[in-house]
Formats: C-alpha cells, sequence, structure tokens
C-alpha cells in the first residue's frame, strides 16, 4: 500500500480513495443542506403564501404535503451524512450535516404528527357545545356568503361524529349572571384575539372571526348566553369557512375559551 495514502496510521486527505471519500462525502452534506433549506423554506411559504393570496389554500396544502416529504428525505439523508463523515472523521462535513438533519427533524417530525392528529379527530369542521339545537350565525351570514363551507348546522351525522371525537365538549354552567357573563366572554374573545363583529348583550349573542396565523384561514364563532336557574349557561360553536377537517382546531378554541370565560 502506498504510504503517501496514509500518516501516521490516519487518512492522508491530499492523495487516493480518502481524499475521493472527503469529496463525494462534502458534495452529499451540501446537497443534503441545501434541500433542507428549500424543504424548510417550502413548508413556510406554504401557509404564508396562502394567506398573502400568492396561491389558493389546496396549492398551499399540496406544497406542504411535497414539501413534508422532501423534509423526511433531507432529513433521511442529513442522517446518513453525520454517521458517514463521523466514521471517516470529517469534521466539516459532520457540522454541516448535523445543522441540516436539526433544521429538517423538527419540522418532519411537527408534519408527521399533524398527519397522525388528522387521522385520529372527526373529518368535521363544526363543533358546538350544544349538537341539539346549536346557536346560529346572524351578523356573520353576508360574510359567509361565498364560504365553502355551508353556515347550517350538519345535523345527526355530525353531531355523533362529534360526541365520538370530542366527549368532553359540552355548555358551561355558572352561578353568575347573563350580565356579567356576557362581559366575562367578550374580554376573553378579545384576549384569543378574535375580530369581533356583533356583540349584543340584549340577546346574549357574541359573533366573531378568528383568523389562523399560517394560512390565514378564517373561523367564525358564535357564543350564547342564556339564563338558567340562578347563573348562566353559555353554548359556543365554531365552523371553518373552507375544508372538511379542521383538524380539532375548533374543538381546542371552543375549550380554551371556556376555560377563560370559567
Amino acid at each position: 500500500m502506498p504510504k503517501d495514502i496514509y500518516t501516521n496510521g490516519k487518512p492522508n486527505t491530499t492523495t487516493g480513495r480518502p481524499k475521493q471519500r472527503y469529496t463525494a462525502l462534502t458534495g452529499l452534506v451540501f446537497i443534503c443542506f441545501f434541500i433542507s433549506i428549500l424543504a424548510v423554506s417550502a413548508v413556510i411559504l406554504a401557509g404564508f403564501g396562502s394567506r398573502w393570496g400568492w396561491w389558493h389554500f389546496r396549492t398551499g396544502l399540496a406544497i406542504l404535503k411535497y414539501s413534508g416529504y422532501a423534509s423526511l428525505v433531507a432529513a433521511g439523508l442529513s442522517l446518513l451524512g453525520c454517521v458517514w463523515s463521523g466514521f471517516i472523521g470529517a469534521r466539516l462535513s459532520f457540522a454541516i450535516a448535523l445543522i441540516g438533519l436539526l433544521i429538517t427533524l423538527p419540522v418532519a417530525g411537527t408534519l408527521w404528527q399533524w398527519k397522525i392528529k388528522a387521522q385520529t379527530v372527526p373529518r368535521i369542521h363544526d363543533i358546538t357545545t350544544d349538537t341539539e339545537n346549536p346557536p346560529s350565525f346572524k351578523a356573520i351570514l353576508p360574510m359567509r356568503r361565498d364560504a365553502l363551507n355551508p353556515s347550517d348546522y350538519g345535523g345527526r351525522e355530525i353531531a355523533a361524529q362529534q360526541r365520538a371525537g370530542y366527549p368532553d365538549i359540552g355548555p358551561l354552567a355558572l352561578t353568575v349572571s347573563p350580565d356579567k357573563v356576557f362581559q366575562r366572554a367578550v374580554s376573553a374573545a378579545v384576549n384569543m384575539g378574535w375580530q369581533i363583529i356583533d356583540a349584543n348583550q340584549a340577546e346574549g349573542r357574541i359573533e366573531a372571526t378568528d383568523t389562523t396565523y399560517w394560512f390565514g384561514f378564517k373561523d367564525d364563532i358564535v357564543v350564547r348566553i342564556i339564563s338558567e336557574g340562578a347563573g348562566s349557561r353559555i353554548d359556543i360553536r365554531s365552523v371553518s369557512r373552507v375544508g372538511i377537517s379542521d383538524v380539532g382546531t375548533n374543538a381546542r378554541r371552543i375549550q380554551k375559551f371556556l376555560k377563560k370565560v370559567g
């Protein structure tokens, strides 16, 4: 074996096969790093591009889907690069591969969790605390004129899916007068960043719109407050304007709101 291949028992990176290994490895990790940056950027822009009107939200969801797959591939290749560079002692390549892995792994992991979540929650977008007599919209109806999802409640089928998926969602009973509860409810809605469309204390009705940060999806909410016994009862309904499944967004919104009011 030529002596210049190894120096003091270590690979000589200036000549021979070790240099070829380093060159191939460096090329691989840089390609992985580029794919990582590209995939993560696409994931971020998938939502904001929809919010800013660059493309239809369905296009944004498609971009999200395929950039998620790209993130998984980039994470796997970056892991391979880490193992390979660690094995032959290429510190720079290891550092680049590790950065690529740290960039893509959280994104790929988060998207995978969302995918699992979407498969475990009901494929519905209309959640209410009262499935027998859900609160109805009034002031928001003109704003939902072009919405893909109807404002009318879906009936028994939707109610059955909600009870199976979110059995803990129900009305909130408080030993406080409706007037005081109404003020609490308005404060909670404002605190959660909702756009108040109508707050009619005489009717005990609050209507609002919540816009999601990333994709800019608009979900409409109606709160109904009535007198019950010596206190009050609060019912709330949250409905997405677009999409078949809300991946649990409306249910989480209702739970958070009731917790703030209660």
